[in-house]
């Protein structure tokens, strides 16, 4: 007698469910923002075998809402939604999730809200972490300390910890902070609006005239050192009368701002809010250069892009710049404002000097998000 198979399907398993954990929306933070966005998208699209849910809980002011509280009120209202309301919140749905996904290192504290073995932390840079690292360059009260270690200790817990350069896991290894077999490089890639392609060009903001202008991306902290372009400004100014800078998605500080005024800087530095991505790609293709002084960086995620979109991108010599840039940038010493003012006067008045267009676009074009997913979602099947 013939046997029949028996065609009853067999179960699947569940696809397992991962949440990737974000910013506060109200710390208004665009890189971390990009990669957790970009993160979420890239893992719902290109079917890498995770179920994705992007959380965060909801910011409800309080002391903020005290008459002339200002900055220091909003900032307690941070400090109150980081180290208390987000961690509840957490406890109260990690039964919704099989894996989670810390998408910011300085919210790396919520690892002890969760089951560690299922969770990964991605570490940018070490920053947060410089009042620990480096007390006297950096020092800080108590309190400020134990926060801190507090956020190191759930990133020292989670399963995994991706990064973007070997020079970010250089110190990671170097302060022996994480165990290398849970090390992960995971780089940042560039978005499809990132292109030299100008048929889609957006109307720019109203600032943006016709002549050249320097370009700067980014926020305005001390590392990023913006107050080497204030003087690279003034002093070029009188070469170059046309010239301007524009900086884009930060926010001057009070010692910025008194360099802008004490050398007459008003009616050539012009600061732009934080803008769409066709918008800075539009300005990416319109500058002269792009310019990237800090003297530290995790990654910089403006220097790919720029590349993305044919500009010629000037950035200071550190390791990290010269890791993702390669022989496609331009490099100045570090805070050395002279060498700073040659170097782009150099570019300026010829050109022709700069790296070529093909090997720009070719450097950026080795920088995917597709490929950032991939990484993230194979570490996770793993855990599992």
């Amino acid at each position: 007698m013939t046997m029949v198979p028996s065609l009853t399907p067999v179960p699947q398993p569940p696809t397992p469910r991962l949440a990737v954990v974000c910013d506060l929306a109200e710390e208004n933070w665009p890189s971390m923002d990009l990669v957790a966005d970009t993160l979420v998208g890239g893992l719902k699209t290109n079917g890498l075998g995770l179920q994705v849910s992007r959380i965060r809980p909801t910011f409800r002011p309080r002391v903020k809402r005290i008459p002339g509280g200002g900055r220091l009120a909003f900032n307690a209202d941070r400090l109150i939604h980081r180290m208390r309301d987000y961690p509840r919140y957490l406890r109260g749905r990690a039964q919704e999730f099989d894996l989670f996904h810390i998408a910011d290192h300085s919210y790396a504290h919520l690892v002890h809200e969760l089951p560690a073995v299922r969770a990964g932390v991605f570490c940018h840079d070490l920053d947060t972490f410089r009042c620990l690292l480096d007390p006297v360059a950096d020092p800080r009260p108590f309190w400020f300390r134990r926060m801190t270690r507090r956020i190191l200790t759930g990133m020292q817990k989670a399963a995994v910890v991706f990064y973007t350069t070997n020079t970010i896991r250089a110190q990671i290894e170097n302060y022996g902070l994480i165990d290398s077999a849970r090390l992960v490089q995971a780089p940042y890639g560039v978005a499809h609006e990132f292109t030299p392609d100008e048929s889609e060009a957006p109307a720019l903001p109203a600032a943006i005239a016709e002549g050249p202008f320097l370009l700067h991306v980014g926020s305005c902290i001390p590392r990023k050192r913006v107050d080497v372009l204030l003087e690279v400004m003034t002093q070029l100014r009188g070469e170059f009368p046309e010239l301007r800078f524009f900086q884009v998605g930060g926010e001057f500080s009070e010692s910025q701002l008194a360099q802008i005024t004490q050398y007459s800087l008003n009616d050539v530095v012009i600061q732009l809010p934080r803008q769409d991505h066709q918008t800075i790609a539009a300005l990416y293709r319109r500058a002269a250069l792009v310019v990237m002084p800090s003297e530290a960086e995790g990654f910089g995620i403006p220097v790919i892009e720029g590349l993305a979109c044919g500009a010629v991108v000037v950035a200071s010599d550190i390791p990290v710049f010269r890791e993702v840039g390669g022989d496609s940038l331009v490099y100045c010493p570090v805070g050395e404002v002279d060498a700073w003012s040659a170097g782009i006067r150099e570019q300026l008045h010829q050109p022709e000097t700069s790296p070529s267009l093909g090997s720009r676009l070719a450097r950026a074009a080795e920088f995917t998000w597709a490929n950032h997913a991939r990484i993230i979602a194979a570490e996770y099947e793993k855990i599992l």
